[in-house]
């Protein structure tokens, strides 16, 4: 893979990434409400989750769910609910939203929400046609194949978890500005109205 190659293909990740989706969206939720350490963790889930998603992709489960109408509309349906669940739990906890203390979180919730990000990118099915579609732009068919997606997935996972981590340690900066129960209440109400649009947009949505 050429150095010119390797720059559009960064350029363009960024430019996809920046636009806020699910994870995004809790990430931000997680970084206000519980502070620095489960920032770093939904960012690290956020990585761990596009790493799973692109993987499998060039590995070819996206070929074969493209190619599969049973199991594109299995997968798409256990990412919709997925989110639906998740925007619901967020949007009924609103009236008790209250900043957790940021320097003795539980453990138990890091990995809480360590496991929520990572699946919630992974299994949403959205990803696994973006890849699909996305990355072949990049790859030349006449060079080895492995070392080009080593690059890509690389590339990309790392720009995944740069992005998620600036959106939490920025949402992590204004805790101290969003103490107020009423505006964590309309943060969780708006991200869990957010979540659940978007599990019904995945729900919906179909193959060209």
């Amino acid at each position: 893979m050429d150095f010119q190659t390797w720059l559009t293909f960064v350029a363009a990740s960024t430019a996809l990434l920046i636009i806020p989706g699910p994870t995004v969206l809790l990430v931000l939720s997680y970084a206000v409400s519980q502070g620095k350490r489960v920032a770093l963790a939904s960012a690290a889930g956020v990585a761990l989750g596009d790493l799973l998603a692109m993987s499998a992709s060039l590995a070819g489960l996206g070929a074969l769910v493209l190619a599969s109408a049973t199991l594109f509309v299995a997968l798409k349906w256990v990412g919709a609910v997925y989110l639906v669940f998740l925007g619901v739990k967020m949007f009924r906890s609103a009236t008790t939203a209250r900043l957790g203390p940021v320097e003795n979180p539980q453990e138990a919730r890091v990995a809480n929400v360590f496991g929520h990000l990572a699946m919630v990118t992974a299994l949403n099915p959205k990803s696994i046609v973006f890849f699909i579609a996305f990355v072949p732009q990049f790859v030349a068919v006449n060079s080895p194949l492995l070392p080009q997606f080593a690059i890509l997935v690389a590339s990309f996972v790392g720009l995944a978890a740069l992005n998620a981590l600036a959106y939490a340690l920025l949402a992590n900066r204004l805790r101290a500005k969003i103490a107020g129960p009423s505006v964590l209440a309309w943060v969780s109400r708006f991200s869990g109205s957010a979540l659940v649009a978007m599990g019904v947009a995945t729900a919906a949505f179909r193959r060209a």
